[in-house]
C-alpha cells in the first residue's frame, strides 16, 4: 500500500509551505526484494561487497539522514519500524522523493540483524570521490589515515577533523570506509561535512604531498620524536598530519619519508606507570586541535 504524506510548515508570513514529501510503503516480509539494501547490516564482509557493488551506503537516525541529504547524497529508499512512525515528520524535512518502507519491528530486526532502535534507516547513493590532487589543491591542513580498520575509529576521527576545522582527509587504500554504517553513525554525519579521497600510490604518498607543498608530520609515541606543538610552531604553510593503525602505528615507509616524526608528550608519572601513548582517536583530537589552533582563535 502506498501513502503519500506532505509535511507543511509556516512560511513566516502567516502562510504555509510544503516542507517535504514521503511515499509510505507498507511491507510485511523481510524477504521482499525491495528491502535488499538493508540485508544483514551487521555482516561487515557482506556489506563491504554489496555496498560497493550497488554504489550505496546506509545512514541511521533522522539527524544523520537529513545531514546526508543536505550534503547532496541522493536517497534510494528509507526503512522505518512501525513503532517509530513518530519519526516521519522529521524525515519529511529531508525532502527526499523516495519510498519509505514501513515494516513491523520484528521484520526490521530479522532483516538487518539487529534491533533498530535509533529510528529510520536510509539507503543513499554514493558519489564519486575526487582525486587526491583535486582534494588538496586548496587545502592547508589535512589529516592522513593509514590502514585504520576500525570503522568506529575512522568515524570518530572524521568528527574530530570536521569539528576542529581540518580541510580534508586522505585515506590509504586499505583504510576503513568512512561511509560504512558504523562510521557514519559514530561521526554523527561529520563524514558528510569534510571532503576525503583515497590515495592509490601509497608508497609514494609522502612525496606526492610534499610536491603539493605540504610538510608531512608523522605521529608516533617514540620518545625521540619532536613534541607536536613545537613541530607545528615551526611548520609554516601547509601541513599534513599522518596517523597509523590502532596497534602498530604508521608504517616504516611513512615514518622514514615524513618530514618529521612528532609525538604527544605523556605525563612523566603516567609514563612511569606504563602509559606511553593515547588511542588513535584521542591522539587525533589533540593533534587536530593543535593543527588548527590559529583558525580556532581567529
Amino acid at each position: 500500500m502506498y501513502i503519500t504524506i506532505h509535511f507543511v510548515a509556516s512560511d513566516g508570513h502567516g502562510g504555509r509551505q510544503t516542507r517535504g514529501m514521503l511515499r509510505i510503503v507498507e511491507v510485511d516480509s523481510a524477504d521482499d526484494p525491495r528491502l535488499a539494501d538493508y540485508t544483514r547490516l551487521t555482516d561487515a564482509g557482506l556489506r563491504t561487497h554489496l555496498e560497493a557493488e550497488r554504489g550505496l551506503f546506509i545512514a541511521e537516525g533522522t539527524k544523520v539522514i537529513t545531514r546526508a541529504v543536505a550534503s547532496g547524497y541522493p536517497v534510494r529508499s528509507m526503512l522505518l519500524g512501525r513503532s517509530r512512525l513518530g519519526d516521519l515528520e522529521a524525515l519529511g524535512s529531508a525532502e527526499a522523493d523516495a519510498p519509505v518502507y514501513v515494516v513491523p519491528d520484528d521484520v526490521a530486526e530479522r532483516l538487518t540483524g539487529y534491533r533498530v532502535h535509533r529510528g529510520a534507516l536510509a539507503s543513499l547513493a554514493r558519489r564519486p570521490l575526487p582525486s587526491v590532487a583535486d582534494l588538496i589543491e586548496r587545502a592547508g591542513r589535512i589529516v592522513v589515515l593509514e590502514d585504520l580498520v576500525d570503522h568506529a575509529n575512522v568515524g570518530a576521527i572524521f568528527r574530530c577533523a570536521a569539528a576542529l576545522g581540518v580541510d580534508a582527509v586522505v585515506l590509504s587504500p586499505r583504510c576503513a570506509d568512512p561511509l560504512y554504517r558504523r562510521s557514519v553513525k559514530v561521526s554523527m554525519g561529520a563524514v558528510f561535512a569534510i571532503p576525503y579521497a583515497r590515495m592509490s600510490d601509497w608508497f609514494n604518498g609522502p612525496a606526492e604531498l610534499r610536491s603539493a607543498g605540504f610538510r608531512v608530520l608523522a605521529l608516533t609515541p617514540d620518545d625521540g620524536a619532536t613534541p607536536i606543538k613545537q613541530a607545528l610552531g615551526d611548520a609554516a604553510g601547509r601541513v599534513a598530519l599522518a596517523f597509523g593503525t590502532e596497534g602498530d602505528g604508521l608504517s616504516a615507509r611513512w615514518l622514514h619519508e615524513a618530514d618529521q616524526a612528532v609525538r604527544i608528550p605523556m605525563n612523566p608519572a603516567a609514563r612511569a606507570a606504563g602509559v606511553d601513548s593515547l588511542n588513535v582517536v584521542a591522539a587525533a583530537a589533540i593533534a587536530c586541535q593543535l593543527l588548527t589552533d590559529e583558525r580556532l582563535q581567529a
